[in-house]
């Protein structure tokens, strides 16, 4: 990866990536770059050249990558249908399933609280992200579930189980 400036100088490069680099982010304040590409890793640079450090997970091309806006977390899209959202420090914070193809594009809107994501499949999701990193995630599907739940006359009570509610009183 080469860093150039608005002149066309190559200032550095970055040496890191064993295959061909897809997706490349400036964090919000401009001193991390975090690239993504068919050897399945991010890498977090320091302006400078330093590699900070690899982040795994992904089982196949990372396509994209996106900063939230106060630079503390990052999103990752990848060929394995996933998106994975990462602390900056490194740790997986969680992977996102829902798309039934290769997921080519994040982004989080303004106040971070919501992640976009498209893909091959022709779909957009929005991904509530307060909802989803700090709340029991079952918790949080039973609740959007409980309408249709509660009103679907083809649900058997036992269909419920899982969720542990008194849906049909």
């Amino acid at each position: 990866m080469r860093l150039w400036n608005r002149e066309g100088t190559l200032l550095r490069t970055f040496k890191g990536h064993t295959a061909e680099i897809f997706g490349v982010a400036f964090s919000p304040d401009g001193q991390t770059i975090a690239s993504g590409g068919s050897d399945k890793t991010v890498k977090l640079w320091r302006i400078d050249g330093t590699l900070l450090r690899t982040l795994q997970g992904h089982t196949s091309n990372i396509q994209t990558i996106a900063f939230s806006p106060d630079g503390e977390t990052l999103a990752s899209a990848s060929h394995d249908n996933t998106i994975k959202v990462w602390k900056i420090d490194g740790t997986l914070l969680v992977t996102l399933n829902g798309h039934t193809s290769n997921v080519s594009s994040v982004a989080f809107s303004p106040d971070g609280k919501t992640l976009a994501s498209g893909g091959d499949d022709q779909l957009v999701i929005m991904w509530d992200l307060e909802q989803i990193l700090h709340l029991n995630l079952l918790k949080y599907s039973c609740d959007w579930v409980r309408d249709y739940l509660k009103t679907n006359i083809t649900m058997e009570k036992t269909d419920c189980s899982l969720c542990n509610y008194s849906l049909f009183h």
